[in-house]
């Protein structure tokens, strides 16, 4: 379990692992272009060398792309939904050049179609995206907060997106998408969409939950916050470890769950001074695990 943070990467990708070294960071997590949209600036031979030696001077082995905002694998609008699809597309491949372990995304809203055409428009888009990619990067689906018609909110409907894609690609290709999919757990999101994470017992029932409906085997990232927002709110607020609606005992709860030992943790907690006293905390936390 590495403990790291989201991290700018503004005027160079190489900025990334130093910005992440100066956070106290162990792994880390980025946006490779502008999170509010347009051209992705090409990723020259000079940066993508620069940024491996930071990557290799300071130790981090594990760190992450995470998509821009603007992305809606349900729209109507055509120049959205492509547009969607080729940027998730070409960020496989960027992270893939980078060597970054996985890229994740929030899938869009459901707001123009209804829930169970934008599901069929979802699991198409995902195919599309995985369809020719051969690269390293894993996509990752991230659980939302359920906000309007936001997708992904529940265990069921990632678990479908999951299971219709695959047995698609199956069908359709041979190709086996189970490999290169996977789910980046947010405790706020998961929190504010009604799973409880507050308590020992809550940390321990809603990963029972997510095993049994979606499988542990495809938890591959948590995004570790605290919610400002209550439990069900389907507001989507982050707040700073122990300062909101889940608390401390929930976190410790998380870290000392044995089986997400070998899952790594980025925080997107605001970003002022006190991200540096969040990592800070969960390393205690962890260390204090590891004692006992």
């Amino acid at each position: 379990m590495n403990i790291g943070a989201h991290i700018s990467a503004a005027y160079g990708v190489a900025n990334a692992p130093l910005n992440a070294k100066e956070f106290g960071c162990e792994c880390y997590q980025f946006f490779s272009r502008s999170p509010q949209g347009g051209l992705a600036k090409p990723l020259d031979e000079s940066e993508i060398k620069k940024f491996k030696e930071y990557n290799k001077k300071f130790g981090f082995k594990n760190f992450y792309i995470h998509a821009p905002y603007f992305i809606n694998l349900a729209s109507t609008k055509n120049n959205v939904y492509h547009g969607s699809i080729s940027v998730l597309h070409e960020e496989l491949e960027r992270g893939s050049v980078l060597g970054a372990k996985y890229l994740m995304t929030h899938l869009g809203s459901a707001k123009e179609l209804g829930k169970k055409e934008s599901l069929k428009k979802v699991i198409i888009g995902i195919e599309e995206i995985l369809k020719d990619y051969h690269g390293s990067t894993e996509f990752l689906i991230e659980i939302s907060a359920g906000a309007g018609e936001i997708i992904g909110d529940t265990f069921e409907e990632i678990n479908l997106i999951i299971q219709n894609s695959k047995a698609c690609l199956e069908l359709d290709s041979g190709l086996k998408i189970q490999n290169s999919l996977g789910v980046c757990f947010d405790t706020a999101h998961a929190f504010e969409s009604g799973y409880d994470l507050s308590s020992k017992s809550a940390v321990k029932k809603t990963f029972d939950e997510f095993d049994k409906i979606i499988g542990l085997k495809y938890l591959k990232l948590i995004h570790i916050n605290d919610s400002k927002t209550a439990l069900g709110s389907h507001i989507d607020r982050h707040e700073h470890l122990g300062f909101g609606k889940i608390g401390l005992e929930g976190f410790q709860a998380i870290v000392k769950e044995p089986r997400l030992k070998n899952i790594d943790l980025i925080l997107e907690t605001p970003t002022d001074k006190g991200i540096k006293k969040d990592i800070k905390l969960l390393k205690k936390l962890r260390d204090l695990k590891e004692q006992g």
